[in-house]
Parts: C-alpha cells; structure tokens; sequence
C-alpha cells in the first residue's frame, strides 16, 4: 500500500508541476503578444529608402580614375613591401 500512495502522490505532483509551467507558459506568450500589438501601435511607420541615383557619364569616369589610383597605390604598396 506504501509504494502505491507513494506513486499517487508522485504523479499529483507531476501533474501540478507541469499545469503550473503550462499555464505560465500560456501567460507568457499571451504578454508577448499584447506587447508585440502594443509596440506595433506605438511606433512610428517605417521609412521608406531613398532611390538609389542614377550614375551619368561623369561618375563613370570618376570611377574610372579612382580605380587607376588605387592600383598605383597597391602597386606601390607592394613594391615597398617586397624586401
């Protein structure tokens, strides 16, 4: 008879532990929620981005006299690194 009320009693406390986390559980993600509705009522609407402008003929050869600066600089870059 000892072991079986022992058994009882371990399974009602089984039982009471897991509908305790259940029902935090089901609290929490309720708050979680409501906050989530909350913020998304509260928080200004995002902006969209700017357009991206056009590149003219003149940029490309900005682009162009930047890439030939660059490799002189790597060049010489690696020539004084040489030793």
């Amino acid at each position: 008879m000892q072991d079986k009320q022992l058994l009882l009693e371990g399974l009602a406390l089984m039982g009471v532990g897991m509908g305790f986390v259940f029902v935090f559980l089901t609290i929490l993600v309720l708050i979680t929620t409501l906050m989530s509705k909350i913020i998304c009522r509260l928080a200004p609407a995002p902006v969209s981005p700017a357009p991206m402008p056009v590149p003219t003929a003149s940029d490309k050869a900005d682009d162009a006299q930047l890439t030939a600066v660059i490799s002189a600089a790597v060049h010489r870059y690696r020539r004084r690194r040489r030793r």
